[in-house]
C-alpha cells in the first residue's frame, strides 16, 4: 500500500494490525506515530513513492531464543530471550534490555519502534532496538540472577557488537545485571568494548547515566515552561513510580525549587501534600536502589507522608506531571482526571505512559503535553555520550556529561517546535517529535535506495 492521502490512517493501520495480530502495544505505538506522519508524508512525494512508512513498521530482524539456568535449589528454569533490531539507517542499534513478566514480543517492537525516532532526536548515530526476557528478578538471589544473566548473554553475544548493536539496561536490568552481562560477553569474546551501557564506572560507565532520563524528562519541561516564560519553581509535581527514573525527576524537580508531592510503585502511591524534602527522597532511595522495599513503607516511617494503597497519583490535584513507571498508565480518564485536578504539563519519563485517548485529551486541553520520545531521550543520549568516552577511551567529568545532555534536550525541544509549531503560535509536541524523528531516518532511508 503506498500512502497517497492524509485521510488513509484506517487502512494503514488495518494493515498494520493483519501483519502483527494480537500486538496491542505495537500496534498502539504505530498508530500514536502515523497519525502525525500520514499528512506530512503525503506533502513529500519522495517518502511515499519508497514506501517508507511502510517500511518503518517492519523490523530489521526479530532474535527469539530460550534461556536455560539452574536457580539455587539446584532446578531447571526456562525463560524467553528477544532482541529486536528495529532499523539502523542512522547508527548501529541502541536501546535497552527489559527483564520482566511483562515482557512480550509485542512490547519490544513497540519500545524497539519508538527509539527509532528517539535516538534520531538526540542528534546522535543510533539506530533503534530493544530486548528483554519475561525473567523477574524481583526475590531472586545475587548468584540467581548472575547465572540467568550469563545464559542470556551466550545467546545475545553473537547479534550485539559496539558497531552493530549496543544494548542497555531499562526495567529490572540495572548496574548489577548490566555488570554480569558485560562481564560474560567479555570472557565469550576476548574484547573490552563499548558493547553495553550503563555500565559500572570502574569499567566504562558513564556519570550521569542513571539520573539521565530523570534529569532530561525535567530538563524538556523546563524547556518547554521557559518558551512561556514561566519556570518550575513552586509548581506541585506528581511524579508515578519509584524507580531510577521517578527517583531522579524528584532530585532535578526538588532542585529546581518545584514541590514534588507523589511516588508510586505497583502497590500503590504515597503522597506529601506538602512535597518531599531531601531527607525523605534519600530516604526513598535507600529503600528503593538498596533495600529494595515497598514504598508504602515510607508512609510508615514518616507522619506527614500517606500512602493511597492501590491508587494512582493521578486524582491529586497539582500543575505538573511526570508519568515515570511504565507504558500505559494513564488512560482517558486518568488523563481527564488529571486536567480537573489543575495538571497544565505533562513530561513522560516513561516509554508510552499515556494511551491514545489520553493523548487526544492532553491535545484538545491544550497542556504542554511531551512524548516520551521527545522527554525520557535523556537516558538514551547519556547512552551515547558513554559510547564516546568508551570509543575514544576517556572519562568525562559530572559537570561536562550534563552540560552536554542539558544542550541535547534543548536541541530536542526546538526541533519539536519546528515541526509541531501551530499557526496560533502553540506547540504540538506529539506532532513535533513524530516529524522531527521522522524526517532524519527518512531522507537516510531515500539516500540508500531499497535496502
Amino acid at each position: 500500500m503506498t500512502v497517497t492521502a492524509p485521510n488513509d490512517l484506517e487502512t494503514f493501520m488495518d494493515n498494520v494490525r493483519r501483519r502483527n495480530p494480537g500486538e496491542l502495544e505495537f500496534q498502539q505505538a504505530v498508530e500514536e506515530v502515523v497519525e502525525s506522519l500520514l499528512p506530512f508524508v503525503a506533502d513529500n512525494e519522495a517518502y511515499a513513492k519508497a514506501r517508507i512508512l511502510d517500511r518503518l513498521t517492519e523490523p530489521d530482524r526479530v532474535v527469539s531464543f530460550r534461556i536455560t539456568w539452574e536457580d539455587d535449589k539446584g532446578d531447571v528454569q526456562i525463560n524467553r530471550g528477544f532482541r529486536v533490531q528495529f532499523n539502523n539507517t542512522i547508527g548501529p542499534y541502541k536501546g535497552g534490555l527489559r527483564f520482566h513478566p511483562s515482557v512480550t514480543l509485542s512490547v519490544l517492537k513497540f519500545l524497539a519502534f519508538e527509539q527509532i525516532f528517539k535516538n534520531s532526536l538526540t542528534g546522535l548515530p543510533m539506530g533503534g532496538g530493544k530486548g528483554g526476557s519475561d525473567f523477574d528478578p524481583k526475590g531472586k538471589s545475587d548468584r540467581e540472577v548472575m547465572r540467568f544473566c550469563q545464559s542470556f548473554m551466550t545467546e545475545l553475544f553473537r547479534h550485539v557488537g559496539e558497531d552493530t548493536d549496543v544494548p542497555a539496561g531499562d526495567i529490572g536490568v540495572g548496574a548489577r545485571e548490566i555488570g554480569y552481562l558485560f562481564g560474560h560477553y567479555k570472557r565469550l569474546t576476548n574484547r573490552h568494548t563499548g558493547v553495553l551501557t550503563g555500565k559500572g564506572l570502574s569499567f566504562g560507565g558513564s556519570l550521569i547515566r542513571t539520573e539521565a532520563t530523570g534529569y532530561g524528562a525535567v530538563y524538556f519541561a523546563r524547556e518547554m515552561l521557559t518558551r512561556r516564560n514561566e519556570t518550575l519553581s513552586g509548581r506541585r509535581c506528581l511524579i508515578s513510580g519509584s524507580g531510577n527514573v521517578a527517583l531522579y525527576a524528584a532530585e532535578k524537580l526538588m532542585q529546581s525549587e518545584a514541590e514534588v508531592i507523589s511516588l508510586s510503585d505497583s502497590g500503590g502511591t504515597i503522597h506529601a501534600p506538602c512535597g518531599f524534602s531531601e531527607v525523605q527522597l534519600a530516604w526513598i532511595k535507600n529503600l528503593k536502589e538498596v533495600r529494595r522495599g515497598r514504598i508504602s513503607e515510607a508512609a510508615e516511617h514518616f507522619d506527614d507522608i500517606e500512602y493511597l494503597e492501590g491508587d494512582t497519583p493521578w486524582g491529586l490535584e497539582a500543575d505538573c506531571a511526570f508519568p515515570c513507571a511504565t507504558q500505559n498508565e494513564i488512560d482517558g480518564d486518568a488523563a481527564r482526571s488529571m486536567t480537573k485536578c489543575g495538571v497544565r504539563l505533562v513530561s513522560e519519563g516513561a516509554n508510552m505512559p499515556t494511551m491514545n485517548e489520553g493523548v487526544h485529551h492532553f491535545l484538545s486541553q491544550e497542556v504542554l503535553y511531551a512524548p516520551g520520545k521527545a522527554a525520557n531521550a535523556g537516558g538514551v543520549a547519556v547512552s551515547g555520550l558513554e559510547q564516546s568516552q568508551n570509543s575514544q577511551r576517556i572519562h568525562w567529568e559530572r559537570d561536562e556529561v550534563d552540560q552536554r545532555l542539558q544542550r541535547i534536550m534543548a536541541q530536542i525541544h526546538d526541533k519539536c517546535v519546528q515541526y509541531g509549531e501551530r499557526p496560533d503560535g502553540s506547540i504540538d509536541y506529539v506532532r513535533g517529535a513524530n516529524v522531527a524523528g521522522f524526517v532524519k531516518v527518512a531522507d537516510a532511508m531515500v539516500a540508500y535506495g531499497l535496502v
